[in-house]
């Protein structure tokens, strides 16, 4: 059997299984809050672009707003990221060098995690590997301008509304184009332009709705990347960098990767296909290293690189697959990958062992949403039957609202765009609810029989649909309701506990208070 048709059967076979796994746990938070973009489609959303809902958006049409609906992309685009993969090392170099590339992609931790769940993070590297791949067949007929040249830029671009990371794949084609002599042409013909023109083109629907919410998402990326605070130099920061890339990519496999760039350095510019596989990793993994001077990037801000990286990489061993340490070391590697890949989706397996962790199971985002809605259901539906009134809930955060939201059996939602759970009243733009439909937010009111437009302030005609009714807030555990719940309500009041515990250990603790009659809060 040839490593090609071993790869697609391989592939087509991971691809399956998991498929069948998709509903096996809940929607971890920002799942569910994605989902909820996907119900109030937008040009922009408050951190990223829109292509993360309408790609959710697509698939629940056909599956259903559940697990497997909410996911079906995530196998689908690994899947397809894979294939690329393989075939771009086999036209690159060989088929063993795509083959094992692609092996060792489906092994590292956190692209099996992002094969599950559902993040920006497979629409990106599905289209960076897209681009990149694409952008090679332009450079292969340089001179020749080639329908290749606007694709190129319409990946990049569609790859940019997914995650805005990708935006850095123009600056390795130009970083290309500007370090490989035969290529500096290209900055006189037509090809580059049409890439760049068609790439510009994609970007102006988040663009456009930025302008129209204060260009939001530029402040939330400088919070994210730490530089609205004291920006410094905090020499454990880039030590928390490569510590965590050492872990969720695998230990073995970080450092053949570490170890392969290094290596590959002085032969940049002597070989064109080193040269443009490195410059097309080396901006991103860069630029979130200097990120990292002030404070840790997370490791998957970076993970397009390894696109490219794990490409070299592949290459470089290979080169040295005959030396029995090396062997040894790639197997080794590759099975290390695995079993990492293997505990971190299905941790009970330890559990099960008997093997406790001194931290917080990170999986434990996976699981109890569902069952826990279902118990603020339940009390919702109690305490109407005793007062005789329909009850609106309040969360007090954007992950517990979000899951709160999907698995509500009787969502109830109180009008167009309104979510079935509201965040708790705040004039501070803080995440994707502060733009939607609150119930702080006065609507006008109808008018008076033969009132005349004139007759009052815009101000004076609006109403507030929610003041006089009572509403639940949930809340984590140990915390009393802040004061713009206890301003805005005549009162609050206790009224259940909800404990998630698995293997005998504590995973997460809600208080649910009844808050009766909201009056607004005073000015």
């Amino acid at each position: 059997m040839t490593k090609t048709r071993a790869i697609w059967l391989f592939i087509i076979g991971l691809t399956l299984v998991r498929l069948s796994m998709l509903g096996s746990t809940d929607l971890e938070f920002d799942e569910a809050h994605y989902w909820m973009w996907s119900e109030r489609l937008a040009p922009g959303y408050f951190s990223k672009g829109p292509g993360i809902a309408f790609a959710i958006r697509a698939s629940t049409a056909i599956f259903g707003p559940t697990e497997f609906g909410v996911r079906f992309w995530s196998p689908i685009l690994a899947g397809a990221s894979s294939l690329l993969i393989f075939h771009f090392g086999r036209r690159l170099f060989s088929e063993n060098v795509g083959f094992w590339t692609a092996i060792a992609l489906n092994v590292a931790p956190i692209f099996t995690i992002g094969a599950f769940v559902i993040t920006t993070d497979g629409l990106s590297i599905f289209f960076w590997t897209a681009a990149m791949f694409t952008f090679w067949l332009a450079v292969e007929k340089s001179p020749r301008f080639s329908f290749y040249w606007p694709l190129t830029g319409l990946l990049i671009g569609l790859g940019f509304l997914g995650r805005f990371t990708n935006a850095f794949e123009i600056v390795c084609v130009l970083l290309v184009l500007a370090f490989a002599p035969r290529l500096r042409q290209e900055f006189k013909k037509p090809g580059l332009y049409c890439l760049l023109g068609i790439f510009v083109i994609c970007t102006i629907p988040p663009i456009v709705w930025n302008a129209q919410h204060a260009w939001i998402t530029l402040l939330h990326l400088r919070t994210r990347g730490s530089l609205t605070e004291d920006v410094g130099f905090r020499p454990l920061e880039p030590l928390k960098f490569f510590g965590e890339h050492f872990i969720f990519y695998s230990p073995l496999l970080f450092a053949a990767v570490v170890w392969a760039v290094v290596g590959s350095w002085r032969r940049v510019n002597h070989q064109f296909k080193i040269l443009f596989l490195f410059w097309f990793g080396l901006p991103v993994t860069a630029f979130y290293f200097l990120i990292s001077l002030n404070h840790v990037a997370t490791p998957n801000w970076d993970a397009v690189s390894f696109v490219s990286f794990g490409l070299l990489t592949a290459y470089y061993w290979n080169e040295r697959i005959e030396q029995r340490g090396v062997r040894i070391f790639g197997t080794a590697a590759i099975l290390l990958g695995f079993a990492i890949s293997l505990f971190s989706m299905d941790s009970d397996i330890l559990r099960s062992a008997g093997i406790r962790f001194f931290r917080s199971d990170p999986s434990d985002r996976l699981r109890g949403w569902e069952s826990m809605t279902a118990e603020v259901e339940r009390i919702r539906t109690d305490l109407e039957s005793k007062l005789g009134e329909k009850l609106f809930l309040i969360a007090d955060e954007r992950h517990r609202a979000s899951e709160i939201s999907f698995y509500l059996k009787d969502k109830r939602v109180e009008g167009p765009g309104h979510p079935p759970c509201y965040l708790i009243e705040s004039q501070d733009l803080v995440n994707e609810f502060s733009f939607w439909p609150r119930y702080d937010q006065f609507v006008d009111a109808p008018a008076k029989p033969n009132q005349s437009p004139d007759e009052a302030f815009t101000e004076q005609k609006g109403e507030n649909p929610f003041v006089g009714r009572s509403a639940l807030l949930i809340r984590n555990f140990g915390k009393n309701p802040p004061h713009n719940i206890k301003a805005a309500f005549e009162s609050t009041e206790l009224v259940g506990t909800i404990e998630l515990r698995r293997f005998g250990e504590h995973v997460r603790y809600w208080q649910v208070f009844l808050c009766r009659h909201y009056k607004t809060l005073p000015l």
